[in-house]
């Protein structure tokens, strides 16, 4: 693949990339932000001092997270659409539909669902403000580590292939990656602040909205940038006469 063809599946992918996010808001402002205004209600419920508002609630919850979804949205599509390109003939004979689809799932599970389950997601009011910089840290370190683990289980099955064959060597490779994030799930130091009577329903509809968002934002990037990357690759054939036709039906019509 030479750098014209990285080029153009940069700008497709950051393309994707805001398509996929234009989707993912559309489920932010319907499932997230309803249980963000009901865990502020209960934070404020609950404070002893209200701090004051730099910005509106209003624009937080219109300006405030179409700028992050769109822009989170233009930056993973760049990202993954570069790894797209390492990734495309090296996991396997796919096509770019299917390398697309792989890469996006890949990036769901080890990004976003790998440290979920760690690490989940909280609404407002839950989390002590003093430790927001260890568990920031944290779940990034639990990212670092979930796609370090990912890059090291496909080379290990690569490697096992041969001898394995295919399916067993997945096999293997997979077992092998649970293994390693199961023990950096136990050595990785658990995060509890949740407010004793904050209602346990709220915080579970809160963490699927954050899993359906995510689930939305890369479904959308597999599908849209798999369509623009093979259009790109595999361009179809254009319907057009055999050459030299033109020529061969004036000389027929001369003879």
């Amino acid at each position: 693949m030479n750098s014209l063809s990285v080029r153009a599946l940069l700008v497709r992918g950051m393309l994707a990339g805001l398509a996929a996010g234009l989707l993912a808001l559309i489920v932010a402002y319907v499932l997230g932000e309803p249980r963000v205004d009901a865990a502020i209600d209960f934070e404020d419920a609950h404070a002893h001092e209200h701090g004051e508002e730099v910005f509106s609630r209003t624009l937080q919850s219109t300006g405030g997270l179409a700028t992050g979804v769109l822009v989170f949205g233009v930056a993973i599509g760049g990202i993954a659409a570069l790894a797209f390109c390492v990734a495309l003939g090296r996991i396997g004979r796919f096509g770019p539909r299917a390398t697309a689809a792989f890469v996006s799932l890949g990036a769901l599970l080890t990004v976003y669902v790998v440290p979920f389950l760690k690490y989940p997601a909280n609404p407002p009011s839950v989390g002590d403000p003093d430790t927001i910089g260890k568990r920031t840290a944290l779940y990034f370190l639990m990212i670092a580590l979930s796609v370090l683990l990912a890059v090291a289980a496909v080379i290990l099955g690569k490697r096992l292939a041969p001898r394995l064959g295919n399916w067993n060597a997945t096999v293997a490779a997979s077992v092998a990656f649970l293994v390693a994030v199961g023990l950096a799930y136990a050595f990785l130091p658990a995060v509890n602040e949740l407010p004793k009577d904050f209602p346990a329903m709220l915080l579970w509809k809160f963490r699927l909205a954050a899993l359906a968002i995510q689930v939305t934002l890369w479904a959308g990037f597999g599908l849209v940038f798999g369509y623009l990357a093979e259009r790109l690759l595999v361009p179809k054939a254009a319907a057009a006469e055999p050459r030299g036709t033109g020529v061969d039906s004036k000389a027929a019509a001369a003879h």
